[in-house]
């Protein structure tokens, strides 16, 4: 048997403009991870087995968009592997799905690593190699994604991540005092790929509106990168707050993340913010020791489905 587990992820700043380019910052959630299972199986074939979703089904039936049978065969073909043992893989994760926590690739992550460990291929899994398959199969969730959640799931640590040829620009980077977040969930679920459709949509029918609020995210993400490093906590708060009001621009904000966020700020959030595609999904808040506990009551009274923590950090640091 073979198991291996990926984390969620939350998007700090830059989301939807990433994909045009602009530079995003990313974080893993540690709290929350997809995991998978491969063990030998006594009947023939390769099965695929999803509990959560109430998914059993046989690789050689599984239909070309089936994200589970997709890993499998972005590893059969990156490794040059004529078939398969017979094989069971199963997935499960706790976290929610279409909710902006990258359950997508976290659970394909979890699922190459195990599959690699299995095939005595571990060896060739190292973060880069991982990441460049699960964006392979987040084409399938997302349409045309950035390749942000796959890099933070595979290399579980915050990256300030550009999107750009020939090779994606990818750095982790400093952060000098850890930052206390909560993720809270609206409980409204969104479809990634057609909320991304649909800002590309809007950016092609009015191009120098929607470039003008890319750049103002970007702008953003690059300030945020510079107060994270220096540890200036307010001033990455205010620029949460303003990249909310920038999502709201581009309509990918709704009333269940607005009111949340709303809720936050009044009860001491440094700034808050919506995570991820949009239209439902997560909000994040920046907190301190002193208002944690104040902001998760007021978020949960208000509506929120679960909040969790999340502590932004250098891997070095406590």
């Amino acid at each position: 048997m073979s198991k291996a587990t990926a984390p969620g992820k939350i998007i700090l700043f830059g989301e939807h403009a990433v994909v045009y380019g602009r530079p995003a910052i990313a974080a893993p959630v540690s709290q929350v991870r997809a995991t998978a299972v491969v063990e030998a199986s006594d009947q023939p074939g390769v099965h695929l087995i999803a509990p959560d979703l109430g998914i059993r089904t046989l690789l050689d039936e599984a239909d070309e968009e089936d994200a589970i049978a997709a890993v499998l065969r972005q590893v059969q073909t990156a490794v040059n592997l004529p078939a398969f043992p017979d094989m069971s893989v199963t997935v499960t994760s706790q976290i929610p799905i279409a909710s902006g926590l990258g359950s997508g690739a976290a659970i394909t992550a979890a699922a190459v690593r195990a599959l690699m460990d299995f095939l005595g291929l571990a060896r060739i899994a190292t973060p880069a190699w991982v990441s460049a398959l699960t964006y392979e199969v987040e084409k399938i969730h997302h349409g045309t994604p950035s390749g942000i959640d796959n890099t933070v799931v595979a290399y579980e640590q915050p990256v300030y991540f550009v999107r750009q040829r020939p090779q994606n620009q990818i750095e982790p980077f400093t952060v000098a005092r850890p930052l206390r977040l909560l993720a809270a969930d609206t409980g409204a679920r969104s479809s990634t790929k057609e909320v991304v459709l649909d800002v590309r949509r809007q950016w092609q029918a009015q191009p120098e509106r929607f470039e003008a609020l890319f750049d103002g995210c970007g702008v953003l993400a690059k300030a945020a990168r510079r107060a994270i490093e220096t540890g200036d906590e307010a001033e990455v708060g205010r620029l949460m707050n303003q990249n909310h009001q920038l999502l709201q621009e581009m309509t990918v904000s709704s009333p269940e993340l607005d009111g949340l966020v709303a809720v936050a700020q009044a009860a001491g959030a440094l700034g808050a913010k919506m995570s991820g595609a949009g239209r439902g999904g997560n909000l994040i808040a920046l907190v301190t020791a002193e208002t944690e506990t104040a902001a998760r009551r007021a978020l949960l009274a208000a509506g929120a489905k679960s909040v969790l923590t999340s502590c932004l950090k250098t891997k070095s640091q406590p």
